[in-house]
C-alpha cells in the first residue's frame, strides 16, 4: 500500500492534483471509496489479482471501516473486486475471452450516454472537460503511466455522469470491470492517440454533432480494442 494520503471524502471532495471541488460529486463515502478504488484498479495501482484489506484502505484514506466495506462490497456486486478462499478480497483478473462482447455493450452504452450528456453540457462543463484531457496529454508527455490511465477513467466518467442516466452509466462502470484498461493504456503511443480521440470527441459535443459523437465513441472505443488484439498477437 501506498502511505496515507490526506483526501477530503466528503461529497464535491476535491482531488490531491487540484481538479475542481465540483467536478467528482459524491452522494456518500462509500460511493467516494468506490470511485476511489475503481480508479486504482483501473490506472493499474492496484494489479489485479492483488490482495486488499479494508483496514489498509481506510488508513490510506483516513476514513473509518464503515465506509471501505460498503465500498468492498459495491465493487464485487460490480466485478472489480473478487473473494477467494485463504487469499480474502483480491482485485478481479482480467478475462480475455469476454472483451469482444463487451467492445461492444461498450459502444451501444456510452454513444447513448455521450449523446444524452451533450444535450445537458453547459460551457462549464466544457471546460471541465478540456481541463482533464490537457491534463491527461500532459501526464502523457511526463510518462506517468498510472496518471494517464487515473485520468483516463476521470475524463470518461465525468462526462457520461452528465446524462443523468444513473442505471446506464452503473451498467458502464460493471463493463469497464470486465475491460483490460491498464493493459491497453500500456500499449507504446496509445495514450497519445487516445487524447486525439479525445480531441475529437470534445469538438463534436461542443458543435452538438450527433453523428459526430456515435462516430467519435465508436472509434475510440474499436481503436483500442484493435491495439489491444494486435499487442496480445505479437509473439
Amino acid at each position: 500500500m501506498s502511505k496515507p494520503r490526506t483526501i477530503d471524502p466528503v461529497p464535491h471532495a476535491s482531488r490531491t492534483d487540484g481538479s475542481a471541488p465540483n467536478a467528482r460529486p459524491f452522494r456518500t463515502k462509500e460511493d467516494f471509496v468506490a470511485d476511489y478504488l475503481r480508479e486504482g484498479i483501473l490506472s493499474g495501482r492496484l494489479p489485479r489479482g492483488t490482495r486488499l484489506k479494508q483496514t489498509e484502505i481506510a488508513e490510506e484514506i483516513r476514513l473509518s471501516i464503515t465506509p471501505v466495506r460498503e465500498a468492498f462490497r459495491i465493487l464485487e456486486t460490480e466485478g472489480y473486486l473478487a473473494s477467494e478462499t485463504h487469499r480474502g478480497v483480491i482485485v478481479a483478473p482480467f478475462n480475455a475471452s469476454a472483451t469482444r462482447e463487451i467492445n461492444e455493450l461498450r459502444i451501444v452504452l456510452e454513444t447513448r450516454l455521450a449523446l444524452l450528456a451533450m444535450k445537458r453540457m453547459t460551457a462549464e462543463d466544457h471546460t471541465e472537460l478540456g481541463e482533464l484531457e490537457r491534463k491527461f496529454e500532459d501526464a502523457d508527455t511526463c510518462e506517468e503511466g498510472e496518471g494517464v490511465r487515473a485520468i483516463n477513467y476521470r475524463f470518461h466518467k465525468q462526462l457520461y455522469s452528465l446524462a443523468g442516466q444513473p442505471q446506464t452509466l452503473h451498467f458502464v462502470l460493471v463493463l469497464w470491470a470486465r475491460y483490460p484498461f491498464d493493459l491497453i493504456n500500456r500499449i507504446g503511443g496509445r495514450p497519445g492517440r487516445a487524447a486525439t480521440e479525445h480531441r475529437q470527441l470534445l469538438d463534436a459535443l461542443k458543435k452538438a454533432d450527433r453523428k459526430a459523437v456515435a462516430r467519435s465513441i465508436r472509434s475510440h472505443i474499436d481503436n483500442g480494442w484493435r491495439e489491444l488484439q494486435l499487442n496480445l498477437d505479437r509473439p
